[in-house]
């Protein structure tokens, strides 16, 4: 005989709640109980109910649990249960944290992390098993585009499994912004219908509404050589920029340049020659607008860091060589005024595409979902693995389903207003893609591989390397506790399946990239985990953050092109640039969504401050509150370094990293 105290909690979210009748059973190592309970389960609320049952379960093992329906499947949202029961026994949490339907049994296993064992008797190794084949054929893989990563099985939203899904605050509030920002583009659209588009100031007439102190930074210097070069270290895409070894051997210098080659060889000897090459996009079909061309450019910016850690352009060559054409002219910041800024402008416009496919796009978000995928068809609940990466997931199935279907599909907001639109963006993809290696997404190879290691005023590499280490230290803390040695990592079956999955299936064969096939140690699987976590984490937060303050003054990365590249300096007027930036429409197009895509979410989750308690062992608990901390003390220390600087650095602030990728 003995009591049990149970206490069932739900989610706080909109229609977490049931009208429904749950139906409970514990499950110990010697019975099994029904409770008999009929608990109305409230939004947002705890209920505890005591139970007196007669005979010995032994140490609980699982909460069973069954929501019946009538005429409508009223579903309701299960944060955890816990059972305290007799004194011998210590309080037992078993957590949900997923959407409850229809009338089937759910069986929640207690909440203490287990690998898998080898005894096919063992309860929660049936339990695993039966787990996984259900996941299989709820999470299927599917082709979005040949030669990408796979995807998620979901035409729309609507077709996606219910716990990947929004929550209703969620979606109400993306869906509002999106009608929000529709009304808005209209407004300014008809604002300007009486006014002129001739001139850099007529873009004032639509740089109103979200906006920030940033962002009228940025309309006020946009022109400026210092703010073009602090871009490249800082800006939204900070990702392209590398340390010159040798002089690239696309820069063709013409007879009479020799003083330039003299400048550029003395900043090489010294180290300060910086360069950021678009080669990608040599080639990539340019898109079709309303029935007009627009134009791409695969741009080489050659820059100097001056003794006062300033980052300079020094020379801009717009399209590279070819055999078939004359050689390409070379832009400096002495040639005409007007020139030199069309110059910058293409500049400007190639490192939106790439930020926006190569670096947003594929290198966190499809790779996000790749890993989330995987994650949920290799790893039961009860994988240490699982428990460790399911908070970082969040919501992005949906909102990489949903840029499928209104960002990039065909007559998308990308066919409407970027030049990489109608087709180019895929080509663009899959070249990326071709270039993806491990060691790009781990910073301190990618810093060092692209010589940026200890380069003065390069904010986003400090401060990427520092949140590596701080998540690397709670990864480690995490898996120490669960993988004793190199033999458990290299003898979990679930573990290397869930590693297969990601590199041959997901990514398509990317193990020639340097993506492992195996783990074979704890070094090796701590590394890959801190990758999976800094991507849907800090390099997100690193890459999108940016686009509100930099974006929303179109002409400073215009989104497309409408004429093609000048050939030459003399003849370029303000009707030139303004002929090449985007018209009203385009600008427009961009302001929203720039907004709509880097503001502030609402139901944000700041990174290692997620609610769910997926681990119920004490130590995991610790190494939790570690990483918080540790994330705490990095955030003051970047808080007292911005408040010496002009321009800020706040991306990878903690409190300003979103757990997972959710917009």
């Amino acid at each position: 005989m003995g009591r049990y105290r149970i206490r069932v909690a739900t989610g706080a979210a909109f229609f977490a709640g049931s009208h429904d009748r749950v139906q409970l059973w514990l499950v110990g190592a010697r019975g099994e109980t029904d409770l008999e309970l009929q608990l109305l389960p409230a939004r947002g609320q705890e209920k505890e109910f005591e139970h007196d049952i007669p005979e010995d379960l032994g140490p609980l093992q699982f909460v069973k649990l069954r929501k019946h329906h009538s005429l409508v499947d009223n579903a309701w949202f299960c944060d955890h249960i816990t059972v305290q029961g007799p004194v011998a026994f210590q309080e037992a949490t078993f957590p949900c944290y997923r959407w409850v339907q229809a009338d089937s049994v759910l069986c929640l296993p207690e909440g203490t992390a287990r690998l898998a064992g080898n005894n096919a008797l063992d309860v929660f190794q049936k339990h695993r098993e039966k787990e996984l084949k259900e996941r299989r054929q709820i999470y299927c893989w599917a082709t979005w585009k040949e030669g990408l990563p796979l995807t998620i099985a979901a035409g729309c939203e609507d077709d996606l499994p219910a716990n990947m899904r929004f929550h209703e605050e969620k979606r109400l509030d993306f869906e509002g912004t999106l009608k929000a920002g529709a009304l808005e583009m209209v407004l300014k659209h008809v604002y300007t219908l009486l006014s002129s588009w001739n001139c850099f100031e007529d873009f004032d007439h639509i740089f109103w509404g979200q906006k920030n102190t940033l962002a009228e930074k940025v309309r006020q210097r946009w022109q400026d050589d210092e703010l073009f070069g602090y871009q490249f270290l800082n800006g939204t895409n900070p990702m392209l920029l590398r340390r010159c070894t040798s002089l690239p051997s696309r820069l063709v210098l013409p007879s009479g340049m020799e003083e330039l080659r003299t400048q550029l060889e003395k900043e090489l000897q010294n180290s300060s020659l910086f360069e950021a090459d678009f080669i990608l996009l040599d080639g990539i079909p340019a898109n079709v607008i309303r029935g007009e061309k627009q134009y791409l450019a695969a741009p080489l910016v050659m820059l100097k860091m001056d003794t006062s850690g300033k980052l300079l352009p020094m020379v801009i060559q717009i399209q590279p060589p070819s055999p078939s054409s004359p050689t390409p002219p070379l832009f400096l910041p002495s040639d005409p005024p007007l020139a030199w800024l069309l110059a910058k402008s293409w500049v400007r416009n190639s490192d939106f595409q790439l930020h926006q496919l190569q670096y947003h796009l594929l290198n966190t978000h499809l790779l996000a979902e790749v890993i989330a995928v995987a994650t949920m068809r290799c790893l039961p609940g009860l994988h240490p693995v699982f428990k460790l990466l399911i908070p970082h997931i969040r919501y992005t199935m949906e909102i990489n389903t949903r840029a499928r279907t209104q960002l990039l599909p065909d007559g998308g907001i990308f066919d409407k207003a970027v030049s990489t639109g109608g087709g180019g963006h895929v080509h663009l993809l899959r070249r990326a893609l071709a270039q993806l290696t491990y060691c790009s997404l781990c910073p301190p190879n990618n810093l060092a591989d692209r010589g940026l290691l200890g380069t003065p005023g390069a904010l986003y590499a400090c401060d990427a390397l520092r949140l590596w280490e701080i998540t690397a230290r709670y990864v480690e803390g995490i898996i120490h506790l669960f993988y004793r040695g190199d033999d458990v990592v290299r003898g979990d079956p679930e573990l290397q399946a869930w590693c297969r999955e990601i590199t041959e299936v997901g990514l398509c064969q990317a193990q020639n990239r340097g993506f492992p096939i195996s783990f074979q140690s704890q070094n090796q699987l701590c590394h890959f985990l801190t990758m999976c976590v800094f991507t849907c984490t800090a390099q997100h937060g690193a890459i999108n953050q940016g686009q509100l303050d930099w974006y929303a003054w179109v002409p400073n990365a215009p989104c497309t092109m409408r004429m093609p590249p000048p050939t030459t300096k003399e003849d370029v007027t303000v009707a030139t640039v303004m002929g090449s930036l985007p018209d009203v429409r385009q600008a427009c197009l961009q302001m929203v969504v720039t907004w709509h895509l880097g503001r502030r979410q609402p139901d944000m989750v700041p990174l290692g401050h997620h609610k769910e308690k997926y681990f119920s062992d004490p130590k995991a608990k610790s190494v939790l509150n570690q990483f918080q901390t540790d994330l705490e003390n990095l955030e003051r220390e970047i808080t007292a370094r911005n408040e010496q600087l002009d321009l800020p650095y706040e991306y990878l602030k903690p409190s300003l990293i979103e757990n997972s990728i959710t917009i």
